[in-house]
């Protein structure tokens, strides 16, 4: 399955599903239609949100800025929205890197 990813005037709509307090922070795969993001934060005080945006904004080569969480803030299922950004080439990179995870 893959990614569901949409965009609109916004930005480009990314679902993530996180795993806070793993031992690296690395894309694990595929969830529910989900991004699932490992990160090494714990879930308190919006650390692994930091991360997660960090984490995201340094794999995918965008700015930390360009990435809101739009919804989830408090859950391990989270919408984020990616802004300035080319939904095609998102898709893309998102593919990729789930490519590497897999095989």
């Amino acid at each position: 399955m893959a990614i569901s990813i949409e965009a609109n005037d916004e930005g480009v709509f990314l679902p993530v599903h996180a795993q806070p307090g793993a031992k690296k922070n690395r894309i694990v795969g595929e969830h529910d239609g989900r991004l699932k993001v490992a990160v090494t934060a714990a879930p308190e005080k919006g650390k692994a949100n930091k991360e997660i945006i960090a984490f995201l904004s340094k794999t995918l080569g965008i700015r930390k800025n360009q990435i809101l969480i739009l919804s989830g803030e408090t859950n391990s299922r989270k919408l984020l929205v990616v802004s300035d950004v080319n939904a095609r080439e998102l898709q893309n990179k998102i593919e990729e890197l789930l490519a590497e995870v897999e095989g």
